[in-house]
């Protein structure tokens, strides 16, 4: 840990400024309680306090290398009293002397104030090394705290890739065997399949699980998973889409709405015999961007599981990123099944 004023510029113009007020004071106190005329007792000032703040800069390493994590209490005691008692007799001696040099009229005054000045030096010492406890233990919470934030970043990245390895190899899976159905009954429907299944795969690798993307274009992005499906399920699949342009500036975390359209059609349009509407619903509004995918289903084909790991993943994903799995709302109304996800924008 570096020094904190030797090292900081502004710091060391702040103590300055501290032991600049001090030699007044203690000046102003030597002219008005022992009538000393104020130019020689400012010479006094000076000098004891130029060379205690000197002395003083160096018992920051006293405190760095003694902390209570390596030593008993008794032990510091004793430590910073040996350190203290050499500093004083330094500090003593060599003001005498400069005090002596400078000005020869005090010589018998900084005689009689030897002993004073010796219990000063250990009051002196005493702030010292409170202040600089007060530092040190400042900067290992700082640096506690930013470890733990590394620490849960670390936590929170190493979930998203989780979920990730989830998402794409369960829809890849599904995309791979609607190519391999085609594949012999419509080779030109294939390929259209495979082309858009590439762009869509180049989009999902080219993009952070926890970064954001603009709505435009994950929107965009949506459009052409369902133009893959829609190659799958013809006529059956139906997508409707209304969606206010003012929301395609706004954010939302990529690949968020995919699961939700998988889940759609997985319930609502595999076992279909008519044409299933899978309509969405964007609008923005008080700082949110609100989005609801809704479909029809036919409750006595589908059997009821609960939630997918599609729409689970999704509600781990906001936890994560926003902290609120209530962000995505599930509702089910025997008929039609309506996901709703509300996004904050601020």
């Amino acid at each position: 840990m570096k020094h904190p004023l030797l090292s900081n510029l502004k710091y060391l113009l702040l103590y300055g400024i501290f032991w600049i007020f001090v030699t007044f004071g203690n000046a102003m106190i030597m002219w008005n309680s022992y009538n000393t005329p104020f130019g020689l007792a400012l010479v006094f000032s000076l000098v004891n306090f130029t060379l205690y703040a000197a002395l003083g800069l160096s018992i920051w390493y006293v405190v760095q290398y003694n902390t209570p994590e390596n030593y008993s209490i008794w032990s510091l005691l004793l430590i910073h009293l040996l350190v203290a008692t050499i500093l004083n007799f330094i500090w003593v001696y060599a003001s005498s002397v400069v005090v002596k040099m400078l000005v020869p009229e005090l010589a018998d005054y900084t005689v009689s104030s030897t002993w004073s000045n010796f219990f000063s030096g250990y009051l002196l010492y005493a702030m010292f090394v409170l202040f600089y406890m007060v530092i040190v233990y400042y900067q290992n919470f700082k640096e506690k705290v930013t470890r733990e934030s590394e620490l849960k970043s670390l936590v929170k990245e190493a979930e998203l890739h989780a979920l990730k390895s989830q998402i794409n190899p369960h829809f890849l899976f599904n995309s791979l065997n609607s190519i391999s159905s085609l594949t012999m009954s419509d080779p030109a429907k294939a390929q259209e399949m495979v082309i858009n299944l590439s762009n869509l795969m180049r989009y999902s690798l080219k993009h952070d699980q926890s970064e954001k993307v603009p709505f435009g274009e994950e929107f965009q992005n949506n459009q052409l998973y369902m133009a893959i499906e829609k190659v799958r399920f013809g006529s059956k699949l139906q997508p409707v889409f209304d969606v206010d342009e003012k929301c395609y500036d706004a954010f939302i975390p990529n690949m968020l709405l995919q699961p939700i359209y998988e889940n759609a059609i997985k319930y609502g349009v595999y076992e279909a015999t008519s044409p299933v509407d899978i309509i969405t619903v964007a609008i923005c509004k008080d700082g949110m961007l609100k989005i609801s995918v809704e479909n029809s289903y036919d409750p006595n084909a589908v059997a009821k599981k609960g939630e997918g790991i599609g729409l689970r993943n999704i509600r781990d994903r906001l936890q994560i990123i926003f902290g609120n799995p209530l962000l995505l709302k599930v509702e089910d109304n025997k008929n039609t099944f309506k996901v709703t996800l509300t996004i904050p924008q601020n």
